[in-house]
């Protein structure tokens, strides 16, 4: 049985998630626990060290949830936290996550979006049990004591789950900030980084809204990964909302002459996901590599200033979903055909 600690000080909501998951309670999949304020759910997370998830709201009384993510760890080091909020700002989500919540989940509630992220937490949580457990069992009984994590690191067990990789079926989007290069050339570097953080923002919020994954930051583009159901049509309405977004967003560091675009490249197909860095630094970034992934980069590459350009396999499936102009074939670097490219209009 799974044990939920629910903090929210909303009367009705108990009530509401006993309803919603009464099948669950009642098959004994899972358990509910409930605290009125931050403070009262850090209790309980001391006398009770088997809650596995916390679904915890911001703004409650005593202790709102941003401070309670600050002292999870101190108490319950392996519950993860899932945000349930209507302060669904990009100052709070980001704030949320730099402070160890696994995810956010925006009020009015969706119940099938809850229940699917309540899901993914738990496999993420089991994963990490998985790893505690094998540490174990090769005598690093401390994980969180620094020399173990160093034994830990320097064993066999941890370059095998660096080295471990899947092939999944996803969408890579490439946005580059058009020209901003040129503005480093002329203007102050804390202008520059100011600036280039707010574009960013913006484009991450537009990546998050559709549950897409920022994979990276290059230099002035955003490499973003969407995984599972429609993934293909998220990524190409991310794109629009990126584009749109981009253009009307007004920055407080105003430079004469620059109005933001965007070039974006878009492409579907099979890739791996894993660890890839350097071991002997032990230095890893998990990140998804492949042709699909590189043909993405290069249709950014070939993608004028305003322009979304998509490949076949990201067309395909999305023809009645979104307005195209259908293109030449173009042809990219290490690819022996051309192939056949199209443009998302707004």
């Amino acid at each position: 049985m799974t044990r939920i600690l629910v903090a929210d000080d909303e009367p009705d909501l108990e009530l509401l998630i006993r309803q919603k998951f009464r099948k669950e309670i009642r098959d004994g999949i899972y358990e509910f626990l409930f605290a009125q304020n931050g403070k009262e759910a850090l209790n309980i997370l001391s006398n009770q060290s088997d809650i596995d998830l916390l679904l915890s709201d911001i703004n409650m009384p005593e202790m709102d949830g941003l401070t309670l993510l600050t002292r999870i760890t101190e108490v319950s080091p392996l519950t993860k936290t899932v945000m349930v909020s209507a302060y669904g700002d990009l100052d709070n989500i980001r704030t949320a996550m730099n402070r160890g919540a696994f995810d956010f989940v925006f009020k009015p509630i969706n119940f099938e979006d809850l229940s699917t992220t309540i899901e993914k937490t738990l496999l993420a949580i089991q994963h990490l049990k998985d790893k505690v457990h094998a540490v174990r069992e090769n005598n690093l009984l401390k994980m969180y004591v620094d020399e173990s994590v160093l034994k830990y690191m320097d064993s066999s067990l941890f370059e095998e789950d660096m080295l471990s990789c899947d092939t999944i079926d996803a969408t890579v989007i490439f946005a580059d900030i058009c020209e901003f290069t040129k503005i480093s050339e002329t203007q102050p570097a804390e202008k520059v980084i100011k600036l280039l953080n707010e574009y960013f923002d913006v484009m991450v919020r537009e990546i998050i809204l559709q549950n897409g994954v920022v994979d990276k930051f290059i230099g002035d583009a955003v490499m973003a990964v969407f995984k599972g159901d429609d993934h293909s049509s998220r990524a190409i309405q991310t794109a629009i909302n990126i584009k749109n977004a981009i253009s009307i967003s007004q920055n407080v560091e105003e430079i004469s002459d620059f109005k933001p675009q965007v070039s974006i490249g878009i492409n579907s197909g099979e890739m791996l996901s894993g660890n890839i860095g350097c071991m002997s630094l032990k230095r890893f970034d998990y990140t998804v590599i492949g042709d699909s992934v590189n043909v993405a980069a290069r249709l950014q590459g070939t993608a004028e200033k305003g322009q979304i350009i998509i490949s076949e396999s990201t067309y395909r499936g999305n023809e009645t979903n979104f307005n195209f102009i259908d293109k030449d074939q173009v042809s990219l670097k290490n690819k022996s055909r051309p192939i056949k490219i199209y443009e998302v209009l707004k």
